[in-house]
């Protein structure tokens, strides 16, 4: 099978044509990190957009890391989503799951210094926000960021993912139709692909590599915020 993007970047290309009508309510880019920094960069700098990160944190099933059974978002308080049915096959059980939060809890901070300087989401009331990563398997983190997008009320949420798993046959014991679950916490959905043939997201790049937080900072600074309180 051929891989359907070269890498991120050209992901977020492909992403940000199809998003060329939100430019005029000028937007808010969040990102997930790590990888979908990178995919938000080129949407931003087209829609002239102002980019930050949205943090969250999955909790991989017990030996099987990349299988998301749970996630974590920033907020106050923090907030934690799980997927009962996930937890239960995989044998995540509550020790298991608070033993994980807190590492994720840990995380999440250590990134909101290094990434934010410490600083909070930014306002977003009545803003349109674009929630974007590198692709989804379970779907159960991005449904973490977007509930903890909630108590912000942004006028609209548009979620912008390059791939997406087509249904539950696409991922071992993944929650079925992981976009029409999330569709329901939205907008609007662009989403690029959902091959049949699905073995996780990095399958369907060519470059697929483990981010470092250098290269995060490296786009967050090359995309300078903008003044969020002038930029209506």
């Amino acid at each position: 099978m051929e891989s359907t993007f070269t890498d991120r970047r050209q992901a977020g290309e492909r992403l940000a044509d199809q998003l060329g009508d939100l430019r005029d309510r000028h937007p808010v880019v969040l990102a997930l990190p790590r990888g979908g920094v990178l995919v938000a960069a080129p949407i931003a700098q087209r829609l002239q957009a102002a980019l930050d990160v949205l943090l969250v944190r999955k909790i991989g099933a017990p030996g099987q890391p990349e299988l998301a059974v749970a996630a974590v978002v920033e907020g106050q308080p923090p907030h934690m989503v799980v997927d009962e049915a996930l937890c239960r096959d995989t044998g995540a059980d509550a020790r298991y799951l608070a033993d994980q939060e807190r590492d994720a809890l840990q995380e999440i901070e250590r990134r909101r210094a290094l990434y934010r300087h410490g600083r909070p989401l930014p306002p977003l009331g009545g803003r349109t926000v674009i929630v974007v990563d590198d692709g989804l398997a379970t779907g159960t983190t991005m449904k973490a960021a977007l509930r903890g997008l909630r108590p912000a009320q942004p006028a609209a949420v548009i979620l912008a993912v390059p791939v997406a798993a087509a249904d539950s046959l696409a991922v071992p014991v993944a929650a079925a139709d992981s976009l029409a679950v999330l569709a329901r916490q939205v907008d609007r959905i662009v989403c690029l692909s959902q091959p049949s043939w699905f073995r996780g997201v990095g399958a369907h790049y060519l470059d697929f590599h483990q981010v470092p937080d250098a290269e995060v900072l490296h786009f967050l600074a090359a995309l300078k915020r903008t003044d969020w309180s002038n930029d209506r």
